[in-house]
Parts: structure tokens; C-alpha cells; sequence
């Protein structure tokens, strides 16, 4: 069923993966749920007010769930949803994609 807010699904997916970093998490949660120090240390370059922003949205839009411990210090861990899991397998084949033309694109980047 047609949605307003979207052109079609591929627009629905990349609005909730644009952005350097959504994608990066879903890679780094696809491995194993993760602290919110444990992700900062693995996304080498983002900093703390992105990563809380970027995991915010991932959770509004389903995709990444939110689990607090009640213990002093508080204990948060992210990791992804069913419709997560279902996401980073749909964008394996995009990775898969990304890693046999990195070099190819590299190079053709340079001499532009």
C-alpha cells in the first residue's frame, strides 16, 4: 500500500539508514549487542551527541531496541529488533556491493 511520506520502500529504507553512521551501527549491533561506550570505541570518528542522536532514531523507527539495567551505574544496552535483523540482512548484498567496488571507486575518485 502506497505511503505519503515515501516515493517508494527503497526511500522508506534509506531514510532510516541515511547518514553516515545509522548504517555503521546496525553493522557493529549485527555482530552483537553493544554498550554505548563499546559502539563509540568501535565507530571510530563519531562523536558522543551523534551516536545518542543516530541510536535515538534507530530505536523511534524500530530498528534497534533500548535495554536498561536497574543497577548503579546504569547498565544501557543496544541491540537490534526482529525488523533490525531483517534490515542488515536486506543490506549485506549492499556491502557485498561496496566491498567489490571499494578500490574501483577509490581509484575513479582520485582522478576526478
Amino acid at each position: 500500500m502506497p505511503c505519503p511520506d515515501y516515493l517508494c520502500g527503497l526511500d522508506a529504507a534509506i531514510d532510516v539508514v541515511g547518514g553516515k553512521w545509522k548504517a555503521l551501527i546496525l553493522w557493529a549491533l549485527s555482530v552483537e549487542p553493544r554498550r554505548f561506550g563499546e559502539l563509540r570505541r568501535e565507530l571510530d570518528g563519531v562523536t558522543e551527541r551523534v551516536l545518542t542522536q543516530q541510536l535515538r532514531e534507530l530505536e523511534r523507527d524500530g530498528v534497534v531496541h533500548r535495554e536498561v539495567h536497574s543497577q548503579v551505574p546504569p547498565k544501557v544496552v543496544y541491540s537490534l529488533t526482529e525488523s533490525g535483523i531483517a534490515l542488515d540482512r536486506a543490506m549485506s548484498d549492499l556491502g557485498r556491493w561496496g566491498e567489490e567496488n571499494m578500490s574501483r571507486l577509490a581509484a575513479a575518485r582520485a582522478h576526478s
